[in-house]
């Protein structure tokens, strides 16, 4: 299995718990790793060949900046949903970081996986 990943996509979103949360947008950081044949796209050298991770990027920051979740479990697992639908793939992990939510850490967070390696 071949992986396209996307390092430290920068992303806004209201989320959080508590009240004053719900009124700021705040900065949230992911990591993806994405199962994608490439050796069709290597052959060609077409990106129409290839998970375009330019797409990912830009579908993932438009749907994290007009959501509104309470979780990051909850963004992450929509976030996963909407990749493995939209851009056909059969595995998955997402992690998505939240800076500076506890003291003394730089960031917290939830790393998930989801579909199935061997597809």
């Amino acid at each position: 299995m071949d992986i396209v990943f996307l390092r430290q996509l920068q992303l806004e979103a209201v989320i959080g718990i508590h009240d004053w949360e719900r009124k700021i947008r705040q900065p949230l950081t992911m990591d993806l790793e994405i199962a994608a044949d490439v050796r069709r796209a290597a052959a060609t050298d077409g990106i129409r060949d290839t998970l375009d991770y330019h797409a990912v990027a830009k579908r993932i920051t438009e749907y994290v900046a007009n959501s509104e979740f309470q979780l990051v479990e909850t963004l992450a697992e929509r976030c996963a949903e909407l990749i493995l639908r939209e851009f056909s793939t059969t595995w998955l992990r997402l992690t998505l970081h939240k800076p500076d939510a506890v003291e003394n850490a730089a960031s917290v967070g939830v790393v998930i996986e989801r579909g199935s390696r061997n597809q």
